[in-house]
């Protein structure tokens, strides 16, 4: 036995998101289609392992588009990307793929709509992310990032009735309700979104591990270091006063972490994929715990087409055929 364990509950919704499904399955019908090299701009998708898996089919990560051969063919990322991007792949004859999440895609129209209207947009986000530093590029000269309560009760703006914001789809739900409260105090017509940024799938996850809260000693959240919504997970548990850590996979286990815990909570970030939560339950299950069982939370079912142009791609070669 791992400690006193007894039991292993598994949060649901957990893992791939429709965005990131979208994504990935992009790389792996370019690889199909094509063959590699597949360039793809910055990671897919926030989880080492799909980078490695997709990385051992042929793909090829890069920092910039400006690193891609000429004419090659490249995968923009789920994240989203500035519109000076999509202009250095038109200048380098880039054949491009855009993979971003259309919940993404829905935040820069906003932005664009906001800034053409004369708003100043109130970006909520985290400084670098790759969502954020794309969202900003959409309109640079009206948009402002405010990160915290603090930033918002400091916000200074050139019309304080021009007023509008937006956020990163992947933050706490919590903490953006706390900034955007304080951006209400502070300028009365801030203009919101008609539907809320954060996505589903962020939202969804961290419900689903409030609602188990209660019944979990501990939390193990299955994602890397750098997915923003897996984070948030760590930190919604810990809010709750429940310990929680953050696994790549089964190897960053520390049997430390169960003295006196009883009932372990399993749930994985958006970009981490099923078969991660199995490794993790076999990991369990090697050290004698056989309880493990699903904890439903919400029930899901969306899906995102794939990009127009690589369903015109998939036409024209099944016509082929």
């Amino acid at each position: 036995m791992v400690g006193m364990v007894e039991r292993v509950l598994l949060a649901s919704p957990r893992g791939y998101c429709a965005g990131v499904e979208r994504a990935v399955e992009t790389v792996e019908r370019l690889l199909d289609l094509h063959g590699p090299p597949i360039y793809v701009r910055k990671q897919i998708v926030h989880n080492i392992h799909v980078v490695r898996e997709l990385e051992e089919r042929g793909a090829i990560f890069v920092e910039s588009e400006t690193e891609v051969p000429r004419g090659a063919r490249i995968v923009l990322s789920a994240h989203g990307v500035a519109p000076s991007v999509y202009a250095n792949a038109r200048n380098l004859a880039l054949v491009t793929t855009d993979a971003t999440c259309p919940l993404v895609t829905k935040v820069h129209v906003e932005a664009r709509r906001y800034a053409a209207e004369g708003y100043t947009v109130v970006l909520i986000g985290h400084a670098g992310h790759e969502e954020v530093v794309g969202t900003m590029g959409e309109a640079p000269e009206a948009t402002v990032l405010v990160q915290s309560v603090a930033d918002a009760e400091t916000l200074e703006v050139p019309d304080p009735d021009r007023v509008a914001y937006i956020t990163q789809t992947t933050l706490s739900v919590d903490e953006t309700g706390e900034i955007i409260a304080a951006i209400r105090r502070r300028f009365p017509n801030a203009r919101a979104p008609k539907r809320d940024d954060i996505c589903y799938a962020t939202s969804n996850r961290q419900w689903a591990v409030k609602d188990m809260l209660a019944e979990v000693d501990l939390l193990l959240v299955i994602g890397s270091r750098n997915s923003s919504n897996s984070n948030r997970l760590v930190e919604v548990a810990r809010a709750g006063g429940v310990d929680s850590y953050l696994i790549d996979d089964e190897t960053d286990i520390d049997e430390g972490w169960f003295d006196g815990v009883r009932v372990v909570g399993i749930t994985s970030g958006a970009s981490a994929p099923e078969k991660l939560v199995e490794r993790v339950c076999e990991w369990f299950r090697e050290r004698g715990v056989e309880r493990i069982e699903p904890f439903q939370s919400v029930h899901e079912d969306v899906v995102f087409r794939l990009p127009v142009e690589l369903r015109r791609e998939l036409a024209l070669a099944e016509a082929q055929d």
